[in-house]
């Protein structure tokens, strides 16, 4: 009894802070799905590099198709939760089919069987993810949306930092077994679907019966001139915004040892999980607008600073660096898009933001592992650098914030 008495204290001073019940249990589940994809994620480039002998256009192509899969179902998943009003079930089933991926690519033997197991694990992120950020977005009065998308982003980064502490563990506890590790990232995947299942509660009637009969589409959306100039400035930025994998790539490259990237990325984490609720607060006060533009500005200097770099120990100060990106960028966006959003579309104008940030990121990582391979990793930052400056400059001249005060 006086445990769940203490659980009730803690979500009471939570929900005083402005954080809900269900904010908080969509954190922790996001936690636990993070933990078990960030115990894979640092290893795949290696795994695919240096176990099984792929390109770094190969790789590219690899991480581009699985961002992209996710995205073309992140819009009609959107729809489908605003249509349906089921956002509970979506979370569901989506994370459930990427748990499955960890598996297939436990017993992969080939890049094509790597592929296989990445577009699995992206189909489920594709269902889950609008369905999620409405939920948020649903459960938090307006005033604090940097706060809760910020509170939902240190939780989800508080798990990938734990993810590769844990692969760490188990590599050295296991003799560098990779495979090992793939296995046992399914178990905080299968934990996380339960914690969906017991302590999401969703909202009865939170999608208008209007809404509910309106036949979504992008189209319809599309006339809404904040949601479309801000959706232009997204694509812009993805296109340039390619996978981290080439980040961990360039941190073997400039000498750092394969049993400590998952250290360095766990340092990119904790510094990303520590300041994602302070910005967030600190965008709330602000505005969210000017802190989306100083993401998109910081962006460039920190992939310039990857393009220049040259020892070990620039690696160790760009990956803490990158993390202060990550958490001016990730919360705050998606809050931004909340504010600009019609309530009945909310799912759906997540799926559109999701879907455009997956489908550059397609083009943006084929074109980096491209650029790798001919003229060399620092041409391949230098492009991301540039995209990130011209989408602040699109920011800061079209986006109309008058929905928002900034």
């Amino acid at each position: 009894m006086r445990g769940k008495s203490d659980q009730h204290s803690k979500l009471g001073y939570l929900a005083r802070a402005g954080i809900t019940r269900n904010v908080f249990f969509a954190g922790v589940v996001s936690l636990l799905m993070d933990v078990s994809s960030e115990m894979v994620y640092p290893l795949v480039p290696l795994f695919l590099s240096n176990v099984l002998g792929a390109s770094k256009s190969a790789i590219g192509v690899i991480e581009g198709l699985a961002e992209a899969t996710a995205s073309l179902l992140k819009v009609s998943s959107g729809a489908l939760s605003d249509r349906l009003g089921k956002r509970k079930l979506l979370m569901v089933i989506g994370y459930g089919v990427s748990t499955l991926s960890r598996p297939i690519l436990a017993v992969s033997g080939a890049w094509s069987h790597v592929l296989g197991a990445r577009l699995v694990d992206r189909f489920g992120k594709g269902i889950r993810t609008a369905p999620r950020d409405a939920i948020i977005a649903e459960s938090t009065d307006k005033k604090n949306l940097g706060l809760a998308f910020g509170f939902h982003r240190a939780m989800d980064t508080a798990g990938a930092a734990l993810g590769p502490a844990i692969a760490f563990g188990l590599l050295y506890y296991l003799a560098g077994n990779i495979r090992a590790v793939f296995w046992a990232s399914a178990i905080p995947g299968i934990v996380a679907m339960t914690a969906i299942i017991f302590f999401i509660k969703e909202k009865k009637g939170a999608t208008p019966k209007a809404a509910q009969q309106t036949e979504f589409s992008l189209k319809t959306l599309l006339r809404d001139l904040p949601f479309r100039n801000y959706l232009i400035v997204i694509a812009v930025f993805s296109l340039g915004n390619f996978s981290d994998a080439f980040l961990i790539l360039r941190a073997e490259q400039l000498g750092i040892a394969h049993e400590l990237i998952p250290i360095v990325y766990l340092v990119f984490n904790i510094i990303y999980a520590a300041i994602s609720v302070p910005i967030g607060r600190m965008a709330d006060r602000i505005g969210l607008r000017r802190v989306v533009l100083a993401g998109l500005v910081y962006c460039a200097v920190i992939y310039t600073g990857f393009a220049v770099a040259t020892t070990p120990a620039h690696i160790w100060i760009l990956f803490p660096l990158y993390g202060v990106y990550k958490g001016l960028t990730d919360g705050v966006q998606r809050a931004y898009m909340a504010s600009i959003t019609p309530p009945d579309k909310k799912a759906t104008s997540f799926g559109a933001y999701h879907t455009m940030t997956g489908l550059g990121a397609l083009p943006a990582s084929i074109i980096a592992g491209w650029l790798w391979d001919a003229r060399g990793a620092h041409i391949a930052f230098l492009y991301g650098a540039s995209l990130a400056a011209i989408a602040a400059m699109i920011f800061a001249l079209s986006v109309d914030g008058d929905r928002l005060r900034a």
